[in-house]
């Protein structure tokens, strides 16, 4: 089995840890190809880098059609949708694989991420997947995405806290992290807190075995049915679907 992942910044740093972290969960039979944009920003924090991720997470799911199924590596589901449109192998998000997973181990959630300016795109996605009925909060410890790894930033400390405060204001059972960055901090708060600490990596490795050997393909019925032939104009041009 191949699974392809894709990280949607440029970062090749985060790449190369979401790679490891996936291969801590996969099965033996199962290989990894990691692999980001060669252009876009270096981290997607909101609305605006989003969208000048989207090509290139297309260019890097043509330049792997090897590959059984899709991870795209960023907690907000960037380009989720657009991606299921061109295959009908599974594409899976990290995000909506953490909701999936936190909803089977405990009634209530929070999610815990990096900054402000995503809470609102999180909280979104928790709506349309009809997951805000257990995820009692979304929250954030005001840590830019590539300082989770610069202890300095005691990024760790922050989600302790902030932890402890979902635990006993929110009531949270479980808590899900809310960036793939975040990944190594998981083990480590399961065991001070005891309680299912999920990270969007791993859930999504997890879902995307589990998908592959069930031989389902996503449908393309609706919304996720083939893009219509057209043509597109100017830098887009090579994006035409034929």
């Amino acid at each position: 089995m191949i699974i392809c992942l894709i990280n949607p910044n440029t970062t090749e740093r985060m790449t190369d840890n979401i790679k490891s972290a996936a291969e801590r969960i996969a099965s033996s039979s199962t290989t990894i190809i990691a692999t980001n944009p060669k252009s876009g920003p270096e981290s997607i924090e909101g609305y605006y880098d989003e969208v000048f991720c989207i090509p290139g997470i297309m260019e890097e799911v043509y330049s792997n059609k090897e590959a059984d199924a899709y991870i795209i590596a960023c907690f907000d589901d960037t380009g989720l949708e657009a991606v299921r449109t061109i295959t009908d192998k599974p594409v899976l998000g990290i995000g909506e694989s953490s909701f999936h997973i936190a909803s089977c181990l405990a009634g209530t959630f929070s999610v815990i991420t990096t900054l402000e300016v995503s809470v609102p795109i999180l909280k979104s996605n928790l709506l349309k997947r009809g997951f805000d009925r257990i995820c009692v909060n979304v929250n954030s410890v005001d840590v830019p995405v590539l300082d989770l790894e610069n202890d300095s930033s005691n990024a760790l400390s922050m989600i302790e806290n902030e932890i402890v405060r979902s635990i006993n204001e929110d009531k949270a059972e479980a808590i899900v992290l809310g960036c793939a960055g975040m990944a190594d901090f998981a083990e480590k708060l399961e065991e001070k807190f005891s309680i299912p600490v999920i990270e969007g990596v791993s859930a999504s490795i997890i879902l995307a075995e589990g998908l592959v050997r069930m031989k389902k393909n996503t449908s393309k019925l609706g919304g996720y049915s083939y893009p219509r032939s057209k043509k597109y104009s100017g830098i887009y041009k090579a994006f035409e679907f034929k």
